[in-house]
């Protein structure tokens, strides 16, 4: 007989989970030191591999000499492409999930050097000290050929991509005669643009520690933006079984897309492990991070016709990108100009030009990062053409409808973006003339851009164990790079059973848990996050059948939406003395765990009739000095409508970042090329300039309300994309408007301001 329980006191139960600033469940271990990355997994045994990579960007090895490197005690085997063991022929066992169309990259397969830096032999040794010491006596003789790294002199030679099984999709066709109404505009302007290199470069570089077990199979922990998709690879390249391949990897210290694809490391480090029988660590060294992927140069046009009162009559915006020889790398550049704004006439094209460099990979708003900066610099100088305010210009080309599709979005709240974002930057106290603003030698200035990326969703599995005593664990096979995963995952279990955060745990980053995709393009929370609802739901309904099944019970006969899951108990909606406790309901029933498991599947229907994509609008305030050119980026204000947030406090934190990451594309990133040797020369962070302290400065994030029911069961659309993507052009327009310099060549760097 259960007792009849006494009328709780609601008013100090906590709500709603989801939405509220929770500190990172990960956070305490990750400051302390317990939160263990690729190259901080150690066995008994352990032996360590270095990469010696090409001096050449294209032509063959003749000669390999590895002699004096083997002589050395210790050093156990130096893999090249002359002794490496059998290898795949076909190009699909060398794909993974992000591979674009094309033939991979196949390490040591032969003596044929693709692109400088690549990796041509592998040492191994009982330490990383004397592997690399060891790969310095390595003498290699090369007959180089001529390479070509030079996008502006490929540029002839570029050609059109067609679509490909990742999802890339070319260009819609033209709209009207955009040629014709351009050169019939009352007012037009035509902009070239350059995007230069970057390079992904987070705190942790790449790493993978190969654990070989007594029966073969192997532990991997690699750096990885998905665990599946390593196993995967593994897997088919070595021709194992998934049984036999456990991939783990719990901590991610920053990939930004550069662990999406499997890198060269991972390979060399299953090489060497399953042919000498023992584990092996294979790290990469900050310059060989500047060996593989990166955010491909990029050359543009933008034209842009307009009426006299601002309204847009031609659109025509223009890319070449760089891919490598062997695969067709795409981004979504030009697509965003035909959507952001309301016009008749549009005309895109997107082009690739084939380097002999490494096949770039996405980094961060893949595309959009690149592309949209070009097209908000042409409409700031579109409204100083016009001597009109450029958030009015914005607005009066506004649409809900997305151009492109003819499609609706499923919400849009860009409009409040630029009421919230301007209200709080002050930006009706903007003169309009450039360099009007100034304060002493320092001139003073103004810009804003708008900023846009995908909504996106895809299928994942969550498991989820519920224990008598109310805890609750649930796991999928996604990564956190980051951005707080671990976190959103336990407010969105919690949330639903109605657990203090204490009570759930989330697991992550292994392949022995359900299915997640890769985390990357801002879609893990809708993807895995909806998962977690549906398992959770399905223990939620299972606790509500077996308390309403209690004939003795308080909840007898009551359905699950007529009961609210709060601080561990089932209370009646009706009357809330009415409750029992999840423990209480499990040991009547005789249970000591319910377990579940549940996929996410996305509305396609709805999610096809409709647009989905996340907004911003970004205000900059930069001060330029008149006598040196040098900007300092004083004050920023991005406003964001992401539908639903789970974690203000986290999303907060990606925001910021992004924006961060934003005032380097606009001002310091910049991978250099020697086009002589055809290899990057700035490889190391003494020459690659990122943002640092001293660089940041005031900025303010605001999350305007956005409610979406269509984009996932969750609305929440995902903010890691999205705080970059307007970022570099809100900078650039406001250097112009400090300057009067229209700069549109990225990064804009001193000499660029004092030599227009």
């Amino acid at each position: 007989m259960i007792a009849k329980p006494t009328i709780p006191d609601l008013l100090d139960r906590p709500g709603s989970q989801i939405g509220k600033p929770v500190s990172r469940v990960d956070g305490r271990l990750k400051v302390t030191g317990g939160a263990r990355y690729a190259a901080e997994f150690n066995t008994p045994g352990l032996a360590h591999g270095y990469i010696v990579s090409s001096a050449i960007a294209r032509g063959r090895i003749l000669a390999i000499d590895t002699a004096k490197a083997l002589a050395l005690p210790g050093v156990l085997q130096i893999f090249t492409h002359d002794n490496r063991p059998s290898l795949p022929w076909f190009d699909r066992k060398w794909k993974d999930d992000d591979a674009p169309k094309g033939s991979p990259f196949r390490p040591l397969y032969d003596a044929t050097i693709h692109h400088a830096l690549q990796p041509i032999a592998l040492v191994v040794a009982e330490s990383f000290e004397l592997a690399r010491y060891a790969a310095r006596l390595i003498h290699v003789t090369y007959e180089a050929d001529e390479h070509r790294t030079d996008l502006r002199a490929a540029k002839a030679d570029a050609f059109t991509p067609g679509k490909d099984k990742g999802g890339f999709q070319p260009p819609p066709k033209p709209r009207g005669d955009a040629d014709t109404a351009l050169a019939e505009a009352e007012v037009s302007v035509d902009l070239n643009f350059s995007q230069a290199v970057e390079h992904h470069n987070p705190m942790e570089m790449h790493a993978s520690t190969v654990i070989y077990h007594n029966d073969g199979s192997l532990t991997v922990h690699d750096k990885t933006q998905g665990p599946i998709n390593t196993q995967t690879y593994v897997c088919n390249v070595f021709n194992l079984s998934t049984d036999a391949v456990r991939v783990i990897s719990p901590f991610v210290g920053g990939a930004f897309g550069s662990g999406l694809r499997p890198q060269h490391q991972l390979f060399m480090a299953v090489l060497a492990a399953t042919t000498l029988k023992r584990s092996v660590r294979v790290e990469l060294t900050r310059p060989q991070m500047f060996s593989f992927g990166h955010r491909p140069e990029t050359l543009q046009r933008v034209a842009l016709g307009a009426r006299k009162d601002g309204t847009l009559t031609a659109v025509i915006h223009e890319a070449v990108q760089e891919t490598s020889q062997n695969e067709n790398y795409v981004e979504v550049v030009v697509n965003w100009s035909g959507q952001q704004y309301r016009c008749d006439n549009v005309r895109l094209d997107y082009k690739l030009a084939r380097l002999d460099t490494h096949t770039p990979l996405d980094q961060r708003a893949p595309g959009a990062a690149t592309g949209i900066p070009a097209l908000e610099i042409a409409m700031d100088e579109l409204a100083a053409k016009l001597g009109m305010d450029p958030l009015e210009l914005r607005l009066k080309n506004y649409t809900d409808v997305d151009p492109n599709t003819g499609k609706p979005f499923s919400s849009k709240e860009l409009r409040a973006c630029f009421q919230q974002g301007a209200e709080r930057f002050g930006w009706h106290k903007r003169s309009h003339a450039p360099r009007s603003m100034r304060e002493g030698r320092q001139l003073v200035g103004w810009g804003m851009a708008t900023g846009v990326w995908d909504a996106m969703q895809g299928q994942a599995v969550a498991s989820a164990r519920l224990g008598i005593d109310g805890t609750l664990t649930v796991g999928s096979a996604t990564a956190d790079i980051g951005p707080g995963t671990y976190t959103a995952m336990t407010q969105i279990a919690a949330d639903i059973l109605g657990l203090p955060i204490d009570k759930v745990s989330f697991q992550l980053g292994d392949t022995n848990l359900p299915m997640a995709p890769l985390q990357g393009g801002s879609w893990t929370v809708s993807s895995v996050g909806s998962a977690v609802k549906a398992v959770c739901d399905r223990l939620r309904d299972r606790l509500a059948g077996l308390a309403a099944g209690l004939n003795d019970g308080p909840l007898k006969g009551l359905k699950a939406d007529e009961l609210i899951f709060a601080d561990g108990f089932l209370i009646a909606r009706a009357d809330p003395s009415w409750r029992l406790s999840i423990t209480e309901v499990m040991r009547a029933n005789d249970l000591l765990v319910l377990e579940d498991e549940a996929r996410s599947i996305p509305y396609y229907k709805s999610q096809m009739q409709h647009a989905l994509g996340t907004h911003s609008a970004i205000f900059a305030e930069v001060r330029v000095d008149e006598d040196l050119g040098t900007v300092q980026v004083t004050r920023v204000v991005s406003a964001v409508a992401a539908g639903r947030i789970i974690n203000p406090k986290t999303a907060r934190s990606q925001v910021l970042g992004a924006v961060v990451w934003g005032i380097g594309m606009a001002l310091e990133e910049e991978s250099m090329t020697d086009q002589r040797l055809g290899r990057f020369m700035n490889h190391d962070f003494g020459e690659y300039h990122i943002p640092v302290n001293a660089d940041v400065h005031d900025i303010d994030v605001i999350f305007v309300e956005e409610h979406d029911d269509i984009v996932n069961p969750l609305g929440a659309k995902g903010v890691g994309e999205i705080g970059i993507v307007g970022v570099p052009a809100a900078i650039a327009n406001a250097i112009y408007h400090a300057t009067g310099k229209r700069l549109c060549d990225l990064p804009i760097t001193l000499d660029k301001i004092l030599g227009a």
